[in-house]
């Protein structure tokens, strides 16, 4: 049995993982990822993600690579059972407040051998696949001792670890390891999930269609320029064997194929999924962290369970870089749950009641559906909030500091517009804390700024950080290295007193360049 020792472990190669891996290693912290499978797996599972996620995959230093394999979805639009449009929402397919398109359609397996093809570019990060992680020992002091088999050779390892991610998903051995428990909230639905390749062109409107139906609930996306993606919720006593081959599903699908030949669709997978909501009692034992759904399972009703576990990655692979070096203290990781548990916990409500407004009700809530969804779209500035992709912000921690009594966009992502030479705000931060001012800091003032390795960004009068300051009734602001605001306020120097000491001995330089 042969035994080192490295500052993080991941279990699990899924998006979360290689997200967290990637960021580590970005700072300059050696991590290893243990996978049980030897390759990405060749199904595809998740098809969206929001703008607010595809920044962090820029963060990452492949905004080129993904762009070549998603493609904006333009809306949504709300169906009855008929067929027949209730509403509709239209969302501007270019780049929104994160620099990004606000919804992108991709293809899983693709976005994995992406993630996995950049992380060979990072020396400090590591992949072992095929291997099956059997146990956590928490014996040594300092430690924890992961044990684990190669499923090749039937060998037993283990390896020694500061700190370790579960990132090995629904199922998480790391999970049952630290004895958290999953806290039901209330919803189970069954549902056939159908991937159908064709250069046929369907003809139908590029945005999402969710079908409101409690017979026959259905959602259909366009995920790529050949690939299509149909959910259909399954009836008591049907299952996914009842829809093995495109003449079964036919019916299913011709609202959407009209008259496309059976012969042209290429059935890619059909598959039974139980959509769940459900989230970790705790997510964090000493030195072992649990993220993505491990922690949490969102229904997919509105796009966010893959971008949950990314979200899990970006605020705490920071913290764990900071904690390692020394230059935050270990108090600094309490913040992970407190900030991502409660923005987890909403946005799997929200999902919850989407799914519920699609698929619940009986004959009142069609009633419901026919009469007041068809005016969501006049109410003024709604479409405006359904479409903008905005989510809740993080609850108020050591590295969050919002005033209970006034408000503050502390806890809330900064924007990352243009600010030179075509460089977005988050690739000039480069993963460190700034302080965006409208406000000249003194020598002096600068001076401890960047001692503490912080950057000094001036919002000129007319830009976009500059609104950004006057909207927030501020004149400064500390931004972390996650883009989310840790305070706010008009006294420069009482601002910077709550500027921590962040040194990064890696930038990224796809970031500098």
């Amino acid at each position: 049995m042969s035994e080192r020792v490295v500052p993080v472990v991941i279990v699990g190669a899924g998006p979360t993982g290689l997200t967290a891996a990637t960021l580590l290693a970005q700072y300059g912290v050696e991590c290893l990822i243990l996978e049980r499978w030897e390759g990405v797996y060749a199904q595809p599972r998740a098809v969206h993600l929001d703008g607010e996620i595809h920044r962090i995959v820029a963060h990452l230093g492949i905004a080129d690579e993904f762009a070549t394999i998603s493609r904006p979805c333009l809306g949504l639009r709300l169906l009855d059972r008929n067929m027949r449009v209730l509403t509709e929402f239209h969302r501007d397919p270019g780049p929104g407040v994160h620099g990004y398109p606000e919804a992108n359609m991709f293809d899983q397996p693709q976005f994995e051998e992406i993630l996995r093809a950049n992380l060979k570019r990072h020396p400090k990060a590591s992949l072992r696949g095929n291997v099956a992680v059997t146990g956590l020992t928490d014996d040594t002091p300092g430690t924890i001792r992961v044990d684990f088999t190669d499923r090749s050779t039937g060998v037993q390892e283990s390896v020694q670890a500061r700190y370790v991610l579960g990132c090995d998903g629904a199922n998480s051995l790391v999970r049952d390891q630290i004895q958290a428990t999953m806290r039901d909230l209330k919803f189970e639905q069954r549902w056939l999930v159908v991937d159908v390749a064709t250069t046929a062109d369907l003809g139908e409107w590029e945005g999402a269609h969710q079908v409101c139906d409690p017979v026959r609930a259905a959602t259909y996306m366009r995920i790529g320029n050949t690939r299509y993606r149909w959910e259909f919720r399954l009836q008591p006593g049907e299952t996914a064997d009842d829809y093995r081959d495109m003449a079964r599903l036919q019916p299913l699908i011709s609202p959407w194929t009209r008259k496309t030949p059976v012969d042209d669709l290429t059935l890619v997978r059909v598959a039974e999924y139980t959509f769940r909501a459900q989230i970790a009692d705790r997510w964090r034992d000493r030195r072992v962290f649990l993220l993505g759904d491990a922690a949490h399972l969102t229904p997919p009703f509105i796009g966010q369970g893959m971008g949950a576990g990314i979200r899990d990655a970006m605020n705490l692979a920071w913290k764990l870089a900071g904690v390692l070096t020394g230059d935050l203290p270990e108090s600094a990781l309490d913040t992970y749950e407190i900030e991502r548990k409660p923005h987890a916990l909403a946005l799997i409500r929200r999902a919850k009641l989407v799914g519920m407004a699609m698929t619940e009700g009986g004959e009142l809530g069609n009633l419901i559906r026919r009469i007041v969804v068809p005016l969501l779209h006049r109410m003024p500035g709604l479409s405006d909030k359904i479409m903008d992709g905005e989510t809740p912000a993080l609850h108020r921690s050591t590295l969050i500091e919002r005033p209970r009594l006034r408000r503050s966009r502390a806890g809330r992502l900064i924007p990352n517009p243009d600010l030179d030479r075509g460089r977005r705000f988050a690739e000039v931060v480069a993963g460190r804390f700034a302080v965006v001012t409208s406000l000249s800091p003194t020598p002096t003032q600068r001076t401890d700024i960047e001692q503490r390795g912080g950057t000094v960004l001036l919002a000129r009068p007319g830009t976009d950080l500059h609104h950004w300051l006057h909207r927030a009734r501020a004149r400064a602001a500390i931004i972390r290295p996650d883009g989310t605001v840790l305070s706010s306020g008009n006294d420069l120097s009482a601002v910077c007193t709550t500027l921590p000491r962040f040194h990064t001995d890696h930038v990224p330089t796809f970031l500098t360049q």
